[in-house]
């Protein structure tokens, strides 16, 4: 395995829960009113120090999607998602954009992200 070589931000950022790598600054944040499996997720302009996996089509809740999982370049956890390609005219804003799990990545201030407990009827 080669060096391994991180882009350092400058400012408030997301970084990975695990090893608190940097990924993603607030300012990038176009929207925090994305859902994944685990509660909130974030849309970002632009996010490093992720490595990304095969191309896969989704079915989402705003239709079909071609995704890429974004993992951590330093301790290879997921951490979220990537839109290729988006095939609903109205979804077209997501290409090229970043998805964060907000779960998976710790806030700005160092927080990690609780997500909601299911009803105890659904346990």
């Amino acid at each position: 395995m080669g060096r391994l070589f991180l882009i350092d931000l400058e400012g408030d950022f997301y970084s990975c829960k695990h090893c608190k790598t940097c990924f993603a600054l607030v300012d990038d944040i176009i929207s925090k009113s994305f859902h994944c499996r685990y509660g909130k997720a974030y849309l970002f302009d632009k996010v490093v120090n992720v490595t990304v996996g095969e191309k896969e089509d989704r079915i989402m809740l705003t239709g079909m999607h071609t995704v890429v999982d974004l993992f951590c370049v330093t301790c290879g956890s997921i951490v979220g998602w990537k839109y290729e390609a988006a095939y609903e005219k109205s979804q077209k804003y997501k290409e090229g954009k970043f998805i964060l799990e907000r779960y998976k990545v710790l806030g700005a201030d160092g927080s990690e992200y609780i997500p909601p407990l299911e009803d105890a009827e659904d346990a």
